[in-house]
């Protein structure tokens, strides 16, 4: 099994790195940033790559940008996400396009040396990989009131339309509005399912996500 390691803190790499290596795997890379991230993946086609979310240069949310990237680039890749807590939207993100190939851990897992080599094995065979924590914390988000209870009648068909794949555009054309008036709609849709505007890359494509998920 080829390895990509993604983790800014050199000490945790290093420990990742000598972790695999004793367990008979091969670290093709190991990188501290997330462009450098990417780089590797597209030099190496690694059978998985092990990322953390904070990276540089942000510490925000760059290692999970650059995982999307990388499904999106190369789905053959399995990506296993390491974070210091549960984050419920970079895990619903994450896993919004399908399970094959991803895995999600806390960092705590680490240590359990055992099951956290299995885990890079079964996202590597194209299995899944969970933390009971994430799986905890996104079934009790689930379980809350449902979002789409506060759009109105006219925002639920703007949402229906974008399901269906329509620009805004073709929804005005669809409801005999003005473009304009879409695009307010939109806006609102996006604030009621709290979608907040850094996401903007992603928004429209989670807001359809919660349609469906209805």
């Amino acid at each position: 099994m080829r390895i990509v390691i993604a983790e800014d803190a050199v000490l945790l790499r290093a420990g990742l790195t000598r972790l695999l290596d004793e367990a008979g795997e091969t670290v093709v890379a190991a990188v501290g940033d997330a462009p450098s991230l990417i780089e590797a993946v597209g030099r190496h086609q690694p059978d998985v790559a092990i990322v953390d979310v904070r990276m540089p240069p942000c510490l925000i949310d760059d290692g999970l940008r650059a995982a999307i990237e990388i499904r999106r680039r190369w789905p053959a890749v399995g990506l296993l996400v390491l974070s210091q807590y549960v984050e419920e939207t970079y895990a619903s993100e994450l896993l919004a396009a399908g399970t094959e190939r991803t895995g999600y851990l806390l960092k705590d897992r680490v240590a359990e040396v055992g099951e956290f080599v299995d885990a890079v094995r079964r996202v590597a065979a194209g299995g899944t990989a969970l933390d009971p924590e994430v799986v905890a914390q996104i079934l009790a988000r689930s379980r809350q009131r449902d979002p789409l209870e506060g759009l109105s009648g006219r925002e639920r068909e703007v949402l229906a339309l974008m399901a269906e794949g329509r620009s805004n555009q073709a929804i005005a054309k669809n409801l005999v509005v003005s473009e304009g008036a879409v695009e307010k709609h939109v806006t609102s849709i996006m604030t009621k399912l709290d979608l907040l505007p850094d996401e903007a890359d992603h928004r429209r494509v989670l807001a359809v996500l919660r349609w469906l998920q209805r």
